[in-house]
């Protein structure tokens, strides 16, 4: 067998189907699931060990924030703003979800059900639609969505318990993944606005609108998230050159394994341990700033139990709990903020998550644990087999010394998640990810799209966004845009 027929056979996709999760790669798990790998495992995961930023958490949620030297091994990703995170958490949400698969044991993909539809089509917020989902919608105009206030702006619906009526719970996991959910269900319902201005015949306003809504999302992916993540060069060169090892047959699209449990994962190196949610929401004022601004850790043990928790988490209604964007993506008025850099350190707090953001509602509680096990569950390729089938420069033992004392072989085949961590700080600089990562993100996330029959590349890849820009015309279209027309911007709010 030559090394063509040999590289062909082992990115060869195993057949399945978009109910359920599947492998790109036919090579052997990175090490046995045994007691030494778990334990080699948990050690890297753990709170206070080598992923943890050891974020000074004592000085508070405002100066981790105002003062960045206070985090020395937590350092700010100049060219993200901290939105990017939340984005990702938000397409992350829309196509895939995995509760049943047990964390740390290995189990088949090609049998484990994948709850999204993997395709970027928003069916984590337009569920099964208003005849399937009414609550999701407004009773009073079926063709909009419900949307309540928490008492300064905008809320998911909420039962009188404050579990968010909404597709997919996981969209209430922290207060900005529910604000981002709120301003997509906003923005759905200004479009509708629109069409029925221009005409549109009432029986064909809903569908109408989530085509738009939905195309308008994927050109946002397509031509601002995956060059802000992998880098321009290598989203064109996809987009032209077309797929090289995520190639599933047409009908058969599927979630990848090592996407989903391992790849995509990156996006949690970038979460800060704080942030400022907005610039006025505490009408008591912030002591340390003297501004009303509402500022919180990412999850606050402290938190737990509150009403009103001190922390950023979701599950909560009060006047203060919204999101000025103006943080979170760049509105030209100065307030934005930066993620933090992909690369092996992990925001402190993610150590110690609250048990409700768990599907599962076990433990461990530290998510770098759980991203780890689950290279187990999946028997997941190293990075360096991975590397070594896809042609890219392989990065070897000594790239990971830090590894060596764990044991179990862990530096020579390296669980996927930590190795391209490692690629996008050794080699994209933090900026972005590299190697691997960034050729596995951007084939599935292109890859999704174009086996899509309804999504905008594969229905007209010619086509151009039509709602206006920021700037009132009509062409290209951002995050900035979408929230600008959803009325949630900064100027929108009068903040």
């Amino acid at each position: 067998m030559g090394p063509h027929a040999a590289l062909a056979q082992d990115v060869a996709p195993a057949a399945t189907s978009p109910r359920f999760f599947g492998r790109m790669f036919n090579l052997p798990p990175f090490a046995p699931a045994n007691d030494q790998v778990r334990a080699a495992l948990r050690e890297l995961g753990r709170p206070g060990g080598l992923m943890d930023a050891r974020d000074p958490l004592r000085e508070g949620p405002v100066r981790l924030i105002t003062n960045p030297e206070l985090s020395p091994n937590n350092v700010d990703n100049p060219f993200h703003t901290a939105g990017t995170t939340f984005f990702g958490q938000f397409i992350d949400h829309d196509f895939t979800f995995d509760n049943n698969s047990p964390l740390g044991i290995p189990t088949n993909p090609e049998t484990s059900p994948n709850t999204r539809n993997p395709t970027l089509s928003l069916d984590s917020v337009y569920g099964g639609g208003p005849n399937v989902n009414p609550e999701f919608y407004d009773p009073a105009d079926r063709a909009k969505f419900r949307v309540e206030s928490g008492g300064l702006f905008e809320d998911v619906p909420r039962r009188a318990d404050n579990v968010a009526i909404i597709a997919d719970p996981r969209n209430d996991e922290n207060l900005m993944i529910s604000g981002m959910q709120a301003a997509f269900l906003l923005f759905h319902n200004r479009v509708v606005d629109q069409l029925r201005s221009q005409g549109v015949p009432a029986n064909q306003v809903f569908a109408e609108a989530r085509r738009l809504v939905t195309w308008h999302y994927q050109w946002i992916i397509v031509h601002e998230f995956l060059p802000q993540i992998i880098g321009f060069g290598i989203t064109q060169d996809i987009l032209r050159n077309g797929r090289r090892f995520y190639r599933p047959i047409p009908g058969q699209h599927f979630m990848p394994v090592e996407f989903q449990g391992a790849t995509y994962r990156f996006g949690h190196s970038m979460i800060r341990p704080s942030y400022r949610a907005n610039l006025r929401g505490d009408p008591g004022g912030n002591p340390a700033t003297g501004a009303p601004a509402f500022f919180g850790f990412i999850f606050d043990p402290a938190g737990e139990g509150q009403r009103d928790p001190v922390d950023l988490r979701g599950g909560a209604r009060a006047p203060r709990r919204f999101i000025g964007w103006q943080t979170f993506f760049n509105f030209g008025d100065g307030q934005v903020r930066a993620n933090k850099r992909i690369d092996t350190r992990i925001s402190t707090p993610l150590f110690n998550l609250p048990l409700a953001t768990i599907p599962s509602g076990d433990p461990p509680t530290s998510l770098p644990q759980r991203n780890l096990l689950r290279h187990l569950t999946w028997s997941l390729p190293s990075g360096q087999r991975i590397a070594t089938a896809m042609g890219i420069p392989v990065l070897g033992p000594d790239s990971f010394p830090e590894l060596r004392p764990l044991g179990a072989g862990l530096d020579a085949s390296t669980p996927l998640w930590y190795y391209i961590l490692k690629e996008g700080q050794v080699l994209g600089d933090g900026i972005t990810l590299a190697g691997v990562g960034a050729r596995l993100t951007g084939e599935v996330f292109i890859g999704l799209l174009e086996l899509d029959p309804a999504s905008y590349l594969a229905t007209d890849r010619n086509w151009r966004p039509t709602l206006p820009r920021r700037t009132g015309s009509t062409g290209d279209f951002t995050m900035v845009g979408l929230l600008t027309f959803a009325r949630v911007d900064p100027a929108s709010r009068g903040q």
